[in-house]
């Protein structure tokens, strides 16, 4: 039996039951790649796979993703728009706004955004990461399709990472159930998806800026064979794009692919 049961979570959805089509898999290689291919297969909108236990998880940039069966709540959402990719600027920052919803409406606390898909939680002075996300988009002449990854950390990752991490049991008093926390992020995802279809990214803007972990901090944005950039961390504009103020000006940073790490304030940084 997997550790989602699709009938207890339509009881945890409500109203909202029929909105998703959930199959809850032990193993996958990948809750993406599973999803991709029941879209060509005519998957409706709304449809999800999660698993217990991915064999090839995937982040952004290639990295894998790896989740244990307990430690770890790891599934994918297909959505569709109407009209190009172009018209969904900011997607990835809005579906972590409804992520971060869908935790506080539990009762998560000291849960934070990092442009332009990671999910953190405030420790002291500090940051963790908490969730990533990961958007696959396919637009042909019938509009735009969406499947939108999504891995939580239930409990802190052990071992050695690349960056500091947490779990969502850091953020609660009591961790919600499996099933009712999924069901949480379920319908607050979906609303922000929603929210895009009608306002873009802008309607949104608010709330991913109050969450922004280092907004007005020094940061270095790190890209592939580029010079590391520094500056000051102005949060985002309209379209989601990441804002930097650097000694030649106010920069417009659009590639999905740029790292963002916090520094601490150097000389260069403090005389902007």
């Amino acid at each position: 039996m997997t550790l989602i049961d699709p009938a207890l979570l339509k009881s945890r959805l409500g109203v909202l039951a029929g909105r998703f089509d959930v199959d809850s898999l032990a193993e996958c290689d990948s809750t993406s790649s599973e999803l991709l291919r029941r879209a060509e297969r005519g998957a409706p909108a709304g449809t999800v796979i999660v698993a217990d236990q991915q064999s090839a998880g995937r982040g952004r940039r290639g990295r894998q993703w790896f989740s244990a069966p307990e430690a770890g709540l790891t599934f994918s959402l297909l959505w569709r728009f109407n009209g190009p990719a172009s018209q969904l600027a900011g997607l990835s920052l809005a579906v972590g706004v409804g992520l971060a919803r869908g935790l506080e409406r539990l009762g998560a606390h000291g849960i934070c955004l990092k442009w332009p898909n990671d999910i953190l939680l405030r420790q002291g002075d500090g940051f963790a990461k908490l969730a990533g996300i990961l958007i696959e988009l396919a637009s042909d002449r019938r509009g735009t399709q969406v499947v939108i990854g999504i891995g939580i950390n239930l409990q802190k990752p052990a071992g050695d990472l690349p960056q500091p991490a947490a779990g969502l049991n850091q953020a609660f008093d009591v961790l919600p159930e499996r099933h009712e926390l999924l069901a949480a992020v379920l319908v607050a995802v979906g609303e922000a998806l929603e929210s895009v279809t009608v306002d873009g990214f802008f309607g949104l803007k608010n709330e991913w800026q109050v969450r922004h972990a280092w907004q007005d901090q020094p940061v270095q944005l790190l890209a592939d064979e580029a010079t590391p950039l520094l500056g000051i961390c102005l949060g985002v504009d309209n379209d989601g794009a990441l804002l930097l103020e650097t000694e030649s000006g106010i920069q417009r940073i659009l590639s999905g692919d740029v790292s963002l790490r916090r520094i601490a304030s150097t000389p260069e940084v403090r005389r902007l």
